[in-house]
């Protein structure tokens, strides 16, 4: 059997958030063990033309929902970046599993040629559903889960492979 969009889509992005969401929390846990202003960790950045701990989760938050609504056609809503601490950081990952979680198989599969059409800054994107999902989406959603990972990784946080990686099956 094929692999469907569906299943490209929504089971991985699900694993992943769900690993972020349990790194943040060991970063939660590091910043209290060690008497550490979470604010360090929240604004940490690999280096400083690149975006903060705090925003790269709201990316993968972002790429990941839009992996799914934009190939299914559906109303992707503008998200504001208010969070400002780990568990409002968590509550967006919640959000973001949920409205995942809400998507059936029957919206995403049948789309890989659909298009996806949307726009960024003054650019204007096209693909088709399969190019934006696997070319576009899942890259940026693992690019910047990895960043926030290597972020904490280097400010001392004790995470490892499996902690990237999340419960996979």
């Amino acid at each position: 059997m094929p692999l469907s969009m569906y299943q490209a889509c929504v089971p991985v992005c699900l694993q992943m958030l769900g690993a972020l969401s349990g790194v943040l929390d060991k970063a939660a846990a590091h910043a209290q063990a060690r008497k550490i202003d979470p604010a360090v960790l929240l604004t940490a950045r690999l280096y400083p033309d690149m975006f903060t701990l705090t925003k790269q989760v709201q990316i993968a938050c972002d790429f990941a929902r839009w992996s799914a609504l934009r190939p299914a056609g559906l109303e992707v809503e503008r998200v504001a970046d208010t969070e400002t601490s780990f568990d409002e950081l968590k509550a967006r990952i919640g959000k973001t599993m949920d409205q995942l979680k809400a998507i059936r198989p029957e919206q995403l599969d049948g789309t890989e040629e659909r298009t996806v059409e949307f726009k960024a800054g003054t650019k204007e994107f096209r693909f088709t559903g399969q190019q934006y999902l696997l070319h576009v989406a899942l890259p940026n959603v693992f690019f910047h889960i990895t960043t926030a990972y290597a972020i904490l990784r280097h400010n001392g946080v004790e995470l490892g492979k499996m902690d990237y990686m999340g419960a996979t099956g």
